[in-house]
């Protein structure tokens, strides 16, 4: 009896700019393909579609809301989508076939986490010092 691997969902991260010497006729070929590989990812049940993010901002955190500071330009964040895989490895080769990425764009890959949060937890937001 075989056991099929669960699969887990991954949040896309796409960060960078464009490459400044491609041409603007490459880099649109390049994002045609990607909605093609999306739309086919989709239909396979192995991505879901994120977004695009505007260039907007607004920070919320303790000292209040302000519309920044910016992170440098080599972390700026374009657009995110979801991959569906059955381990975080696998969602990386999905995200590798990207064919953005030829023209300057990277990708973060982080599994979601189902869970609820609880501070015994150890997670990202953890400090140093609880571990």
């Amino acid at each position: 009896m075989s056991t099929v691997p669960r699969a887990n969902e991954y949040l896309v991260i796409s960060r960078g700019k464009w490459d400044a010497h491609a041409s603007p006729q490459d880099v649109q070929r390049a994002i045609d393909q990607f909605y093609a590989w999306l739309e086919r990812k989709v239909a396979e049940g192995k991505m879901r579609t994120g977004s695009r993010l505007q260039p907007e901002v607004r920070i919320v955190s303790r000292a209040g809301i302000t519309d920044g500071p910016f992170a440098e330009t080599k972390e700026l964040i374009g657009g995110y989508w979801h991959i569906i895989a059955g381990s975080l490895d696998e969602a990386a080769e999905i995200a590798a076939e990207n064919p953005c990425k030829a023209f300057g764009l990277s990708y973060e890959i982080r599994p979601l986490d189902p869970e609820r949060a609880v501070v015994t937890t150890i997670a990202n937001e953890t400090p140093e010092s609880w571990r």
